[in-house]
């Protein structure tokens, strides 16, 4: 996979609201983040319109120049394999020692995420395109437990790896990720997102999220949730409001939206679940287990 272009890179950079010079240390790393965090979100936007338009296409956003070029434009970026193929890609064009990682969301076994660790003076930090924690979490032989409650997150040595534990509203508590692939590479993406046409929550209905300064909000079909210091606060969206939302609270453009709602997408996302998730036994985090007194 070629490297980005220099030109794109800079263009990249700008948008996110970084300056020309970024070491590839770990404040570089924490700033590029931060700055990926607050504005790129986690989407399903145009994977929505590719399966219901171009079924017979490879799913859109697996060449990151495509999918920079994409949201420069549009403010569209995509789920787990392509935000974490473009987030690589970035970081590598922009000097870290980043690498492909993939694992289990919500540790069941299924291998459906895509993550990025990069590796900084013998230490690996995990920088996730989709959990957007807003700091890389260490990835060592000790539990981390961020005190941040807004963007919590935690990680532990489990075996030979670790598991990760993000805060994902609406869910209730926050989700563990194990991760299980180590190193992989663009190909191995491409194969898990063409397989998430058959087994995945991003394919039915809305699901977008974006980190704010000091809150963060996803909508999931017309539910929209935001969490902030003040509490959670959820309501159902009509469909007028539903599109204004993603336009003028996402930056989504208005071009991308209308090409969303015509493909049936908007439809979709109103009508009702045809069964209900699979119950699965939640682990407890650590920060629920171990005692830091």
């Amino acid at each position: 996979m070629a490297p980005l272009r220099p030109a794109l890179r800079d263009s990249v950079i700008k948008r996110l609201g970084l300056g020309t010079s970024i070491s590839a240390d770990l404040d570089g790393l924490r700033a590029t983040y931060a700055a990926w965090c607050l504005n790129v979100p986690f989407d399903n936007v145009a994977k929505m319109i590719a399966l219901r338009t171009n079924p017979d296409h490879p799913l859109p956003g697996m060449d990151a120049t495509e999918f920079f070029e994409r949201w420069l434009a549009h403010g569209v970026a995509g789920t787990c394999w392509s935000t974490s193929n473009a987030l690589c890609e970035l970081l590598l064009a922009l000097g870290f020692n980043a690498r492909r990682v993939a694992g289990s969301m919500g540790d069941t076994g299924y291998i459906g995420h895509g993550s990025v660790k990069v590796r900084i003076d013998d230490t690996d930090w995990l920088a996730d395109s989709s959990m957007l924690t807003d700091i890389p979490i260490p990835l060592t032989d000790k539990v981390f437990i961020s005190e941040e409650g807004i963007f919590a997150c935690e990680s532990e040595p489990s075996g030979d790896t670790h598991v990760v534990w993000a805060d994902l509203p609406p869910a209730p508590m926050v989700t563990p990720c194990r991760l299980l692939v180590d190193p992989t590479d663009h190909a191995y993406y491409v194969e898990r997102f063409e397989a998430s046409r058959a087994r995945s929550p991003f394919n039915d209905r809305l699901y977008i999220r974006r980190n704010g300064e000091s809150d963060r909000c996803v909508i999931v079909g017309n539910r929209r949730t935001r969490k902030s210091a003040d509490g959670i606060e959820t309501r159902e969206l009509n469909p007028a409001e539903l599109c204004a939302a993603l336009i003028d609270e996402f930056k989504i453009s208005k071009e991308f939206v209308d090409e969303w709602r015509a493909c049936g997408a908007l439809e979709a996302s109103f009508a009702p679940l045809t069964s209900s998730p699979a119950h699965t036994v939640t682990p407890v985090p650590p920060s629920r287990r171990i005692n830091r007194d």
